[in-house]
């Protein structure tokens, strides 16, 4: 394996990128070469500790929540807080988190926090 990874973002040169191709790697993995999703702590959001009132706070330290605009991975697990409801979400990967959308990824949660967090979704 070379180790190459294909960025289409890096197809066009520089002045031209952003009109030829703007969403050039929207919805693409790259797993550990990729940037970090922006994200803060379920602690941070104040509006999620009613939604989850079983979890402490340093439980709640744990988890990461995605910040609005940030594209969800393809194929990715997530828990999604909407009105009151958590369910177990898969994303498509053509999905940006919205305004008042709360989205915490399974990816780099303890496999702990995670299972209590689907089973009360259920």
């Amino acid at each position: 394996m070379t180790g190459k990874i294909y960025h289409p973002e890096k197809k066009h040169p520089e002045p031209y990128q952003r009109d030829l191709n703007p969403d050039a790697s929207k919805g693409l993995n790259y797993g550990l070469e990729g940037a970090p999703m922006p994200t803060c702590t379920a602690h941070d959001v104040k509006s999620i500790h009613n939604q989850l009132a079983g979890f402490n706070d340093a439980e709640l330290e744990q988890m990461e929540v995605l910040q609005p605009g940030t594209r969800l991975e393809t194929d990715a697990t997530y828990f999604r807080l909407a009105a009151g409801e958590g369910t177990v979400y898969h994303a498509r990967g053509d999905e940006d988190v919205g305004l008042n959308e709360c989205y915490l990824p399974k990816k780099g949660m303890p496999y702990q926090l995670w299972n209590r967090l689907a089973q009360a979704g259920a």
